[in-house]
């Protein structure tokens, strides 16, 4: 096979093309914003070009630009034979989030066309959630706006694992939820980084960021995000880490 790979030189797409190169026996092609913007049409339909297989990892930034992006991808890949989508755990149409939106779009596009796919839905990664913990910590406390919810991390190397694994096999034209082992308290993760867990509301955590300098549309994204993990939507755990990959997800413990 022909495998694409957007994204193919990230953190999450580098590691998936690394992992199809350990398995062998397939032509692997990593994709870039140098080689296939996802805001350049023409670039991406000269990039799928033969391709069987396409491990579609998701664009990044503001969510109205990521969502013209992905329809890009999808558009230009209408000749791929199997599509393999990384969206998101959240992807309910009523939640807060403001990429839930974003990712069900995505996904329903998918659908709604006739080319095989396999939907991997990741949980937060664990990297970015104890990255953001750190961001906020001051004297040993980090004040969140999660209030007594659970989340259930992942890293972002059992998501690769998941596509790569997706990407080898017969598509399954469903979506498989990837999450980590354990539903935690949020209080349990932040003790993971050393610092001790303390409620917020929203805004005084959208003023700490803001006094850090951080761009205001990620300040934004994190407090939908915030919104979403108090609804728990980002609690459920799975085992299809292991189904798919023939090993269990990484614990918390060995992340952080």
């Amino acid at each position: 096979m022909r495998i694409a790979v957007t994204g193919g030189t990230g953190r999450i797409g580098g590691r998936v093309v690394e992992l199809l190169h350990e398995a062998g026996g397939h032509e692997v092609v990593a994709l870039s914003s140098r080689t296939a913007p996802y805001d350049d049409p023409i670039a991406l339909r000269t990039a799928f070009d033969a391709v069987d297989t396409l491990v579609f990892v998701s664009s990044d930034g503001e969510a109205a630009r990521v969502l013209t992006h992905h329809r890009n991808v999808l558009d230009a890949a209408a000749k791929v034979g199997h599509i393999v989508l990384l969206s998101g755990l959240d992807v309910a149409r009523d939640s807060p989030f403001c990429y839930a939106y974003t990712n069900g779009e995505t996904e329903r596009l998918l659908r709604a066309g006739d080319r095989p796919y396999s939907i991997a839905r990741a949980g937060l990664f664990a990297e970015f959630f104890l990255s953001l913990v750190d961001q906020v910590a001051t004297e040993g406390r980090a004040a969140l706006p999660a209030a007594d919810a659970r989340v259930s991390l992942v890293a972002r190397a059992d998501v690769a694992r998941c596509l790569a694994a997706l990407a080898l096999g017969e598509p399954t034209n469903r979506h498989h939820d990837i999450t980590g082992p354990d539903s935690l308290p949020v209080a349990a993760v932040t003790s993971a980084t050393g610092n001790r867990y303390t409620a917020s509301s929203p805004a005084e955590f959208a003023t700490t960021l803001t006094a850090q300098g951080e761009d205001p549309w990620w300040i934004y994204a994190y407090l939908t995000m915030f919104d979403a993990v108090r609804q728990d939507r980002w609690s459920a755990t799975s085992g299809e880490v292991e189904a798919l990959t023939g090993r269990g997800p990484t614990p918390l413990a060995k992340i952080g």
